[in-house]
């Protein structure tokens, strides 16, 4: 593919490969916008901007001062820095073994949420939900119950409230629903806002989450972890070669 030339400034081209270079320099989320026809001339402009305060400064002589020397000292710094710590992390890894070792003996960590999928009918009384109870026993299906008697918004999906798992609800309303039997209707259950006639449409136990599923984030958490505790040993040794005084608390 030709690597069509752009602009050039004092004799220095900037091409499309070095326009997509600088795209990769922003955050994702901005590398959109500069692929349309005006984020990339917008991207054009500033790259042939910074290419003459580049000549600027080089003619200037900036680079003699003592201020960029100093910068540039602390740049080689920090990235001798993060040269030392790459080298420090890249000594520790993780295998296959590791990672089912910590599967197996933490399965607790690794199982899926109980959870109900429940309807409910919303009253301001227990006389009231009662009367409905009846109707419901009668041959009124709920949902039917739930749309002409419930106060709650969710009457006009039939009373659904979908799948929630434990600490989402009142607590007298997930105690009475994680209970119930699938298809059984409740009584009057009182919580802080009515009376509730709950019925439950479906159970799922929590269960252990499949190995394979969980594999890739125990890898990264358990990676993490030791080259937290390679970093921090590695430091401690650092401070037996090395003097460190500490003059004063932070």
């Amino acid at each position: 593919m030709e690597n069509k030339i752009l602009a050039s400034v004092n004799g220095i081209q900037i091409s499309e490969q070095d326009l997509e270079i600088a795209m990769t320099r922003f955050p994702q989320e901005n590398q959109q916008y500069f692929r349309t026809e005006q984020g990339k001339k917008q991207l054009l402009d500033q790259m042939v901007s910074f290419e003459l305060v580049y000549n600027y400064a080089k003619e200037a002589n900036l680079e003699d001062s003592d201020e960029f020397k100093y910068q540039l000292e602390l740049m080689k710094k920090d990235l001798l820095i993060q040269a030392g710590v790459k080298k420090i992390l890249d000594t520790v890894s993780v295998n296959d073994n590791d990672v089912k070792d910590f599967y197996d003996n933490n399965r607790e960590m690794f199982k899926t949420e109980e959870t109900v999928s429940a309807k409910h009918i919303l009253v301001d009384s227990e006389e009231k939900a009662k009367e409905v109870i009846e109707k419901i026993n009668s041959g009124t299906s709920f949902e039917d119950a739930a749309k002409e008697f419930s106060n709650c918004p969710s009457s006009e999906q039939g009373g659904n409230l979908g799948e929630f798992g434990r600490g989402r609800m009142v607590p007298e309303f997930e105690k009475a629903a994680f209970e119930l039997s699938v298809g059984e209707v409740s009584e009057p259950v009182q919580t802080q806002f009515g009376y509730h006639i709950i019925k439950v449409e479906n159970k799922s136990q929590a269960d252990d989450r499949p190995y394979d599923e969980v594999k890739a984030m125990i890898a990264a958490n358990l990676l993490h972890e030791k080259q937290n505790r390679a970093y921090t040993n590695f430091v401690n040794d650092l401070k037996e070669d090395y003097k460190v005084e500490l003059y004063s608390e932070v």
